[in-house]
């Protein structure tokens, strides 16, 4: 699979200003998400054979069983994190990077690991094909966090396990926000955490919905 720029004869229906309006339709608020979204085209982030696919908010297959983040999804966990601009982002799960994109748009700093290598580089090439600069793309055990690159103002887990990894806990500042799908892998509720001194505090339930499993030292075998 080539997450590059879409083959011949599987050229997008759609575009990435299509695709805002969607969102828009859907209630995404954020301005700074919807110009992200307008300015990153997502056929660049699937594989070729989905590309014709690729904006429709709907997820697709990428290979060893994953499936991108529908759009809309995407969006609500994003909104979630309230980024304004300065904010240093850890991501779990890096998948083919336009999550990863949008973050590195409303974000200072991305941090962003994957657990397949060949998702982690296909991404890699699709960021730099967008000038995307402010990515660090790392391959490993997503619910480790990076500690050596913390403390984060955000962190972003685009997979599910009925806890949050503590390692990701330690790693994010007092004040700042985590979004995570709780649950067994299958259905979901994606939550919305605050850091306070003593450790995660509940904020909100973003939306139902049905993730991956988080695989790893902290999640599933």
């Amino acid at each position: 699979m080539d997450a590059g720029r879409p083959s011949r004869g599987m050229t997008a229906t759609g575009s990435p200003q299509t695709l805002a309006r969607d969102l828009q339709r859907e209630g995404v608020r954020d301005e700074r998400l919807l110009e992200a979204v307008r300015t990153t085209p997502r056929a660049d982030f699937v594989p070729a054979q989905a590309a014709r696919l690729a904006y429709d908010d709907a997820p697709l297959p990428i290979g060893h069983g994953q499936v991108t983040t529908q759009p809309s999804l995407t969006a609500r966990m994003i909104e979630g994190l309230g980024l304004r601009g300065g904010e240093r982002v850890l991501e779990v799960g890096t998948g083919l990077g336009f999550q990863t994109a949008l973050l590195a748009r409303l974000a200072a700093h991305v941090v962003t690991v994957e657990l397949w290598p060949d998702f982690s580089e296909r991404a890699r090439r699709s960021l730099a094909l967008h000038g995307i600069a402010n990515v660090e793309a790392i391959v490993g055990d997503g619910g480790c966090g990076v500690p050596e690159r913390g403390p984060y103002d955000a962190v972003l887990v685009s997979a599910a396990f009925p806890e949050v990894p503590a390692p990701l806990v330690e790693q994010l500042r007092v004040g700042g926000r985590l979004v995570q799908p709780i649950g067994p892998g299958g259905r979901e509720e994606v939550v919305l955490f605050e850091r306070a001194p003593d450790g995660l505090e509940r904020r909100e339930v973003l939306t139902p919905a049905r993730f991956v499993r988080l695989h790893g030292r902290y999640g599933y075998p």
